[in-house]
């Protein structure tokens, strides 16, 4: 607020409209989903997954098809993503879409939230010990500060 003047750009809603969830395989991560679908169905917003496609540094130097790989995870993520949909269907109604992206996770989640206009990002905890240290991709997100973040356990 500069001289009694928002500066910051209003999309004139209330409530968001659009929730976005960072998804990787992990147990936090599908529960960050859940919590995230849950937000989205009781505020009518959209959910977007986003899973980011992390380089394999490394592997091509192995002969690993490091592509075909990251691409068979994310078709198991939004297919996992899209039976469970199914099966709630009548039961659980929330509007979703999966997007993919390659890189680095932190940057892929901030550049898929600009994107989409996400009015809110909902992430796992991290598992890995390493991250106390240099920072999860959650910890990075919450000290961006440009939405509102929750972290879920």
């Amino acid at each position: 607020m500069t001289d009694g003047v928002y500066t910051e750009f209003e999309r004139g809603t209330d409530g968001p409209k659009v929730i976005l969830t960072g998804v990787d395989g992990s147990e936090s991560s599908w529960r960050a989903v859940a919590y995230a679908a849950g937000l989205a169905r009781r505020q009518k917003a959209l959910l977007a997954v986003v899973y980011v496609q992390p380089p394999l540094a490394g592997a091509a130097a192995f002969g690993a098809p490091v592509g075909e790989l990251t691409r068979e995870v994310a078709q198991e993520l939004a297919d996992e993503i899209r039976d469970t949909a199914e099966k709630l269907r009548g039961v659980f109604e929330v509007r979703w879409e999966f997007h993919t992206l390659h890189g680095d996770p932190y940057l892929g989640l901030v550049q898929a939230a600009d994107e989409l206009k996400a009015d809110a990002v909902v992430v796992g905890a991290s598992e890995q010990a390493g991250h106390r240290i240099v920072g999860s991709v959650a910890v990075r997100l919450v000290k961006a500060g440009r939405w509102p973040v929750t972290v879920v356990p």
